[in-house]
Formats: structure tokens, sequence, C-alpha cells
């Protein structure tokens, strides 16, 4: 595993020819802003954004490892991203024939005060609900001033069920769920910690549906889980309650084009809707072998471009809170992934933006 770990530090990344003669601005030493926007550390300065990037830290492991990867390479992916991300030269898109920045002012909100503890040792109850609060400040920061949270986690709560929440605090009626994960994670209740207040890994989605009144499955869409990983009884009683379910199958054989028409289905009599992107949805079918995830790494996995597309299409219908976690650890190439999802999202809200202004644009 420690041979798929190999990325390059920030002075490679930093002198190579994509980024040698660009200023950006930085977070930190080695962190430079998502794609090089603007960097604000108060929530007065967020005043005029359309879209707030945030990072989420966080892995939910009492040892040195998740899912068989070493810890650190997991807590780096907010950093990871945002330095992949300074080497293209603007935001300009070629498929679209359009700069994403001639239409949506973006600001880079730097990483959630996540306490170091939180990160090491015993998975304590009461330190990751102290880590979920620092997400939920900041994304609630961007909710109020009416831009859009992309959050770049890799582990719940911190960087699913934070969002959710906040998301469904701030609807003022009933709000959908479009999930891309290999996983339904609809335990009843989090195994790491057996405390029914902890919306983990294993239970976010159900403790979302359970904790909040206004979110329920006859409006989620779940896309790519497959096989056999889940028990019977929790997929079959979310489907009885209404959810809709693309497979990893299924998306191979309908097509990503009738998996985005069945977005309908979130947005059918909601007020909000809320994306959550886990992406060991990809398996080993994205830009980097599946061995790089892990225990999650699981075949009939969505490709980047099925991953892009489906964000895209999320743009153009309007999301009120975006977030990823489980981002493959160590690949450059599938840090870009990232970036592109982002991008291709935004390049949606910019077209939805363009035709309806920005009066009511967010969903």
């Amino acid at each position: 595993m420690e041979d798929g770990m190999k990325y390059p530090d920030w002075n490679e990344i930093r002198d190579g020819m994509w980024a040698a003669k660009l200023d950006f601005p930085m977070i930190d030493d080695e962190t430079p802003t998502f794609m090089g926007c603007r960097h604000v550390t108060r929530k007065d300065e967020l005043e005029g954004a359309d879209v707030v990037v945030i990072g989420s830290p966080y892995v939910s492991s009492s040892s040195d490892e998740w899912a068989g990867v070493g810890k650190e390479h997991w807590l780096a992916a907010p950093k990871r991203v945002r330095q992949q991300s300074i080497r293209y030269q603007s935001g300009y898109i070629q498929d679209f024939r359009f700069n994403v920045f001639d239409y949506l002012h973006v600001v880079d909100y730097g990483d959630a005060d996540i306490p170091p503890e939180a990160n090491i040792g015993t998975l304590n109850p009461d330190l990751i609900l102290t880590a979920q609060a620092a997400v939920e400040r900041k994304v609630n920061d961007a909710l109020e001033v009416g831009a859009l949270p992309v959050v770049i986690g890799q582990n719940s709560p911190c960087g699913s069920y934070a969002i959710a929440k906040c998301v469904a605090e701030h609807a003022d009626g009933d709000v959908g769920i479009v999930s891309l994960d290999a996983h339904w994670d609809i335990f009843p209740q989090c195994p790491q910690t057996n405390d029914p207040r902890i919306a983990g890994g294993f239970c976010w989605l159900y403790k979302t549906m359970e904790f909040h009144d206004n979110v329920h499955a006859r409006n989620l869409v779940e896309i790519g889980p497959r096989g056999m990983l889940e028990a019977s009884d929790m997929v079959e009683e979310i489907l009885a309650r209404g959810a809709l379910f693309f497979s990893g199958w299924d998306v191979r054989r309908q097509g990503v084009e009738a998996v985005c028409k069945g977005l309908d289905h979130a947005y059918n009599g909601t007020r909000a809707v809320y994306a959550h992107f886990d992406m060991d949805v990809l398996g080993g079918a994205g830009p980097a072998p599946g061995d790089i995830l892990g225990e999650l790494a699981e075949p009939i996995g969505l490709s980047d471009y099925e991953c892009i597309r489906i964000a895209h299409e999320l743009g153009l219908r309007g999301v009120r809170g975006f977030s990823f976690i489980c981002i493959p650890p160590g690949s450059p190439v599938a840090y870009r992934v990232i970036v592109y999802i982002i991008m291709y999202l935004l390049a949606g809200k910019a077209i939805r933006t363009r035709s309806h202004g920005r009066t009511g644009e967010s969903r």
C-alpha cells in the first residue's frame, strides 16, 4: 500500500511547469487556496460570495490507519486538492467555452478548526461532536450569506452530516439528498462509538433522516452502492420509504444520462438539495487503481466522468450544500478529479446564474 502513497511534496508541485509562474494566495506554507481564489478568514469577508470552499480534515480512526491506509494520507486531502488545483491557469473550461469566475465569486474559507485530538487516540463522542461543530460553524457562515458551501472532507460526520444538518436547519421546507457512495451508510447507530448522537460513517444518512423532520427517504437519490456490501433489511427499508436507487450495475446498464434524469426525485416537492459525494464510489473505475482506497475498493465503481457529469447536472439544477469524503489518498490525478467535480458543478451553477440571475439561484 505504501508504494501507492508517494505523493510529491509541495516544492515539487510549486516549482513544476504548471505552477511556477503563477501567483496565488496561500493558506499556510504548503497550502494554496482552491484555484487561487481569494482567501478569507472572517464571516464578514464572505459577503458577496457565491461559493465558499471549506476544508474538513477529519478521519474517524483510533489507530494510525483507516481502511488500511495511513491516516496522514486521508487527512491531507483538503491540502492536496488545493495543491492540485493550482496547476490550472484559470476557471476557463474548454467544454463550456467560458470562465466560471466571470460569473461566480468563489472564496476559500480555509479549514474548519477541528481540534487535533479529534484525529488521534480513541473515538471520543464528545470530541467528534466538537469537530462536527467546527465544520458547522463555517458552513452556517456560508449559508447565512446565501453562498454555496463546498466542503472537502474525508470522514463522517464532519464531511457529510455536518453539512446536511446545516442545510436542513436553513431550509424552509423539505430537503432532498443526492448521495454518491459505495455504501448506503444507513446503520441505525454508529458501531464505532455506540453513541446515538453520532452520525458516523456507517450511519450518517440514517441519522440525518432520524434527526431532521424535513429530510425524508422519499427525496433521496442513492447512486453507486453495489454488490454484497449491505444487509438486505436496511436497504429494503429505505427503498420502501421511497428512496430512488441506482446501483453501480444500474449506472452501467442505464447510462449516466438516465441517472441525471432520475435526480428529479430529490427535487420534487423540496426546497433545498444537499449533495454528498463519497469518492469510494469510484472503486477501481476512476483514474487511479482501486487499491489506493484500501478496504474501501469495490468492483463496478462509477467512472470519473460519471461523477463529474452528475455534479454538473446538480449545478444546473441548484444545490444548497455540497461535500466530499473518502477522497482516494495519494494519487495526484485522483485529487484532480475532485477539482474537476467542483469546477464542473460550478459551471452548471454559472449557467443557472446566467439564466435565472442570482436571486433565488441556489436551491
